[in-house]
């Protein structure tokens, strides 16, 4: 799956393509407008990848100081920008995995 298939399926779909990873499913919910379903997806995973997540999710929300210890955890550089362009960054990053 591309990153432009998987930001399709969000305008297109009722629920996620079956073969996303948690992570990416809690992505897919974000951009759906659904931030408590993402969130619950990636708190329910521990990998690095899903600590990158939720770091991405803490700071959407505005809490910077628990977004920044999901950064630490994920060894990833605190998020800026706009939300969606951080949110296609780490798509496509996991799509190439």
């Amino acid at each position: 799956m591309t990153l432009a298939e998987f930001n399709e399926s969000v305008q297109t779909r009722d629920e996620p393509p079956p073969e996303l990873s948690t992570t990416l499913q809690a992505l897919w919910w974000d951009a759906k407008g659904d931030w408590g379903r993402a969130h619950r997806l990636a708190q329910s995973d521990t990998s690095v990848n899903a600590s990158w997540v939720h770091a991405y999710l803490h700071r959407k929300e505005g809490d910077e100081t628990n977004a920044a210890y999901w950064y630490a955890k994920a060894v990833k550089p605190m998020g800026s920008g706009p939300f969606a362009a951080e949110r296609d960054r780490i798509v496509a990053a996991l799509l190439e995995e």
